[in-house]
């Protein structure tokens, strides 16, 4: 095998114990959060560990003989995930099913947003999902992103590019979330 050299060389995004905390607390800076502080401290040495720890997927399970390697201790949160994304193959295949459309609010403004009224993006997607609705063979689904925006914990963390890199490493359900030890959960 010939020799192959990794290129590495970014900055660390190693936080100190301090900053960690410091990032942690930021959710509880409301002072009503004062009276559950020792509480709070217990909770941020246990973030803290898992966080120093690397304990990216903490509920796991052996993968079993569907696997390469059956001992393998998967993610329950990718597994969960790939049996959505089965799911959903499954409806996809059905040609029983009516057609499906997708349709998106990609406006992060909402009327629970300032200036406090609907997005004129979304007005436009009521329109479509009406017209949609009228045919009697389509279903209409919407992913309204200004959720993100104004709804508590909504997040969507980014495709880190995997594929750009290694494409055998790129697959579908991502492996790269959820990242517990990093707070990187998914919300549903």
């Amino acid at each position: 095998m010939t020799n192959v050299s990794i290129p590495k060389g970014m900055p660390s995004t190693d936080l100190t114990k301090e900053e960690f905390r410091a990032r942690y607390f930021q959710r509880f800076a409301d002072p009503a959060f004062d009276a559950v502080s020792p509480e709070l401290d217990r909770v941020v040495e246990t973030a803290w560990d898992g966080y120093r720890q690397h304990r990216k997927a903490p509920k796991t399970q052996s993968a079993g003989s569907e696997f390469a390697d059956p001992s393998y201790e998967l993610s329950l949160d990718w597994l969960k995930a790939r049996d959505a994304v089965r799911d959903a193959a499954a409806r996809h295949a059905n040609t029983a099913l009516p057609s499906r459309v997708l349709l998106i609010n990609a406006s992060p403004r909402s009327e629970h947003t300032c200036p406090g009224e609907m997005s004129k993006t979304y007005r436009l997607l009521e329109s479509a999902r009406e017209v949609i609705a009228a045919e009697a063979a389509m279903q209409c689904e919407v992913l309204d992103l200004s959720r993100l925006a104004s709804e508590y914990g909504k997040q969507i963390h980014p495709c880190k590019a995997c594929f750009s890199t290694s494409p055998a490493l790129c697959h579908w359900p991502c492996p790269c979330y959820p990242n517990h030890a990093m707070g990187q959960a998914t919300t549903g």
